[in-house]
């Protein structure tokens, strides 16, 4: 089946959220908001790590306290998060403290907002991590009786959270990858890889890396140590293939930017452009367009954010990307820390999975045969909820 309607994908979500609330034993109302624009993104008032013990871990009549502990607040992914978080403390009367680092990879702001979570008495934090960096303090809160929740990025140590929200990554690279090989339809693939870090090894980064090569038919198995470690030469699905570079782009659209001209000064034939996130792929099409070679060039990404991600596929800057929902990840977390400090049962992890899948589409102007996808319309319609 080629198309995926969006009646289904709203389906598959209220069947995500069911399945939450039965392990958390109790009713739950979904929150969706759709992501601002980068725009609305820097005006969101955000409490900084420094802030942090300006609302207490809860309120004078017994309030739940949660933290929200965010990579960033310049992402519109983590500032939809903060909306949907939002929005669930309101219904559920729980007291939100929102703090973030001041950039991707900033574990000093984090570590500071976990331990003033602590300090707070607050009855769980909820947290998309920026790096291990963190690890000792979240298995900090842990022993001090919080329910610590990983949102779209595990930890590498899962002892350092109860559970994790999120994204199938792997998943959504295999996606684009299937797309990618069927797109080029037994061409050469001259692949750029534009990830997150290089310095640090993150698991949302390694997945989404390695989902698209194994999507491909490059890689088999998942090395969680890394990326980069695939032969730089062989065959894919569909034909031969050469993977020019693996840079960082710390998922910003001036790292995207130039990680793509330190890769087309290495090979100038690039046609196959692999982005960890939107932001990074509208980097890669400037230097693409800049140097003269987007005419041609296949960009495949993740995330599918409402604006500007879904406006890039939609203009043709995107080919194909994987739309994620962290949006679910932030209500359904905030709803499993209320049901556990209201005598509720803790959350459970998907079956077959060691974590908490929140769904994940494939969204293109292009379908191709074979690979399940949705209409940017539909992506549309349910953008990061």
């Amino acid at each position: 089946m080629k198309n995926l309607s969006v009646k289904r994908r709203l389906v598959a979500v209220a069947m995500t959220s069911a399945l939450v609330l039965a392990a958390c034993g109790g009713d739950d109302e979904e929150t969706a908001e759709d992501a601002p624009t980068a725009e609305t993104a820097a005006a969101e008032p955000t409490a900084t790590a420094d802030a942090a013990t300006a609302e207490a871990g809860g309120d004078a009549d017994g309030a739940v306290g949660v933290s929200l502990i965010l990579k960033n607040t310049s992402n519109p992914f983590f500032v939809s998060m903060a909306n949907s978080a939002e929005a669930e403390a309101e219904a559920l009367g729980v007291t939100l403290t929102v703090a973030a680092g001041r950039e991707d990879g900033d574990t000093d702001s984090q570590i500071a907002a976990i331990e003033a979570a602590i300090a707070n008495g607050d009855r769980g934090i909820l947290i998309t991590p920026s790096g291990d960096a963190v690890i000792p303090a979240l298995k900090a809160a842990r022993e001090a009786g919080l329910l610590v929740i990983a949102l779209d990025t595990p930890p590498s140590d899962a002892s350092a959270v109860d559970i994790t929200f999120a994204t199938d990554n792997y998943l959504a690279g295999q996606l684009i990858g299937q797309w990618t090989a069927a797109k080029l339809g037994g061409e050469k693939a001259t692949i750029a890889m534009l990830n997150l870090f290089n310095d640090q090894v993150v698991s949302v980064d390694t997945q989404r890396n390695q989902g698209f090569l194994n999507g491909m038919g490059i890689l088999d198995e998942y090395d969680p140590s890394g990326n980069g470690k695939e032969p730089p030469t062989g065959s894919y699905s569909g034909g031969e293939y050469e993977v020019v570079c693996n840079e960082p782009t710390n998922g910003a659209v001036d790292g995207g930017k130039s990680a793509m001209e330190t890769c087309l000064s290495q090979n100038p034939d690039i046609n196959v452009v692999y982005t960890i996130n939107e932001p990074a792929a509208q980097g890669a099409f400037d230097a693409l367009t800049a140097a003269g070679k987007a005419d041609g060039a296949i960009i495949a990404s993740v995330d599918g954010g409402c604006d500007p991600g879904l406006r890039l596929v939609a203009d043709g800057v995107i080919g194909a990307t994987a739309q994620q929902y962290p949006g679910q990840m932030a209500t359904l977390g905030m709803a499993a820390i209320k049901q556990l400090a209201d005598g509720g049962a803790a959350p459970e992890v998907t079956a077959g999975l060691d974590f908490f899948n929140t769904g994940v589409a494939l969204v293109t102007g292009e379908p191709m045969e074979g690979v399940e996808s949705i209409s940017v319309e539909e992506g549309q319609a349910i953008c990061w909820g």
